[in-house]
């Protein structure tokens, strides 16, 4: 199962620190919904799930301010005492004292933010979603072509780094080489990023590694794109028939989910960044509902029906 260090999600959200007395390097955060807990200060706690993170807006702070003191400690001791990974209070929102020495002993730490109740929420949700969804690691290279998330795979040396290099050098942007992570956010979004070790550097044999930030510039990396198409480089076969005029989509699937795949045969004299760049762009047009081995197709069709007629 994977899990974020509740550490991670305060350090990207610029979160403060409400109860220094409370370790959070051991804490760990294992799901991307949220809770408002308005009903639980009430003493509703049926399908409350306490392992989600939670969230204090207004609503829930101007309720618990008209509390009387009795009742503050009852409410307070009720909601901290389940295993909270953190509870976040919004819009800089000031916890009663009570809630933070409650909170202290039982160690639930108690987070600040300046940003809005809706904004933090949506934010935080994002962020988990991406990073606890289900991942895989592939071998391959990533790149974002004119804004098409590129996947290139293949044998060891059959030229995915060099084909990467090049599209580098048209002015398109690197996202991982070697190793690329998928993670499956959504039932029609994968996102692809690089490991730590191996962000921004490209293997080139015979040359050895290089550093593609430093080479060529801040512009030329991304940490993350979606996977849009994936083209797969294959030696070149001389008794295999290749799909010549694309009507039909071929696919592969990275978590369940579908993405088109392009089965290129390479030899020498092809270029592969010419190649990669003009698939991205066709797929691009096929999203927007141009399809030009349709249009082709169509046009052949009517040719063939004009003559019949004469």
């Amino acid at each position: 199962m994977a899990v974020v260090k509740l550490s991670e999600l305060i350090s990207k959200m610029k979160l403060k620190n409400l109860t220094p007395s409370v370790s959070v390097r051991s804490a760990k955060i294992t799901q991307a919904d949220i809770n408002r807990p308005a009903l639980q200060l009430t003493g509703y706690y049926e399908h409350f799930d306490e392992n989600r993170i939670q969230i204090i807006g207004h609503v829930e702070y101007a309720y618990m301010e008209q509390m009387k003191p009795k009742e503050k400690r009852v409410k307070f001791e009720q909601l901290l005492s389940h295993k909270l990974p953190c509870i976040i209070f919004a819009r800089n929102l000031t916890p009663d004292a009570l809630f933070l020495e409650i909170a202290s002993s039982k160690k639930v730490p108690v987070l600040s933010t300046r940003m809005a109740t809706s904004e933090v929420m949506a934010e935080i949700i994002r962020w988990l979603n991406v990073k606890l969804a289900p991942s895989i690691r592939v071998h391959g290279v990533l790149v974002d072509v004119y804004g098409e998330g590129v996947l290139i795979t293949g044998e060891s040396g059959i030229g995915k780094s060099e084909a990467a290099l090049e599209l580098l050098r048209r002015g398109h942007r690197l996202v991982s080489d070697d190793v690329v992570e998928i993670r499956k956010v959504s039932d029609d979004t994968l996102i692809g990023t690089a490991p730590d070790v191996t962000k921004y550097f490209i293997e080139l044999r015979g040359i050895g590694v290089i550093d593609v930030k430093a080479l060529f510039g801040a512009s030329s990396v991304r940490d993350t794109s979606n996977i849009d198409l994936v083209i797969r480089l294959e030696e070149w076969d001389k008794d295999k028939d290749y799909d010549r005029f694309g009507l039909e989509e071929s696919k592969t699937a990275f978590l369940g989910n579908e993405v088109v795949c392009h089965d290129i045969p390479i030899r020498p004299g092809r270029n592969l960044a010419i190649i990669c760049e003009s698939a991205a762009v066709n797929h691009r047009q096929k999203k927007m509902g141009y399809n030009a081995a349709q249009e082709l197709y169509e046009r052949v069709q009517k040719m063939m029906e004009e003559r019949s007629r004469e």
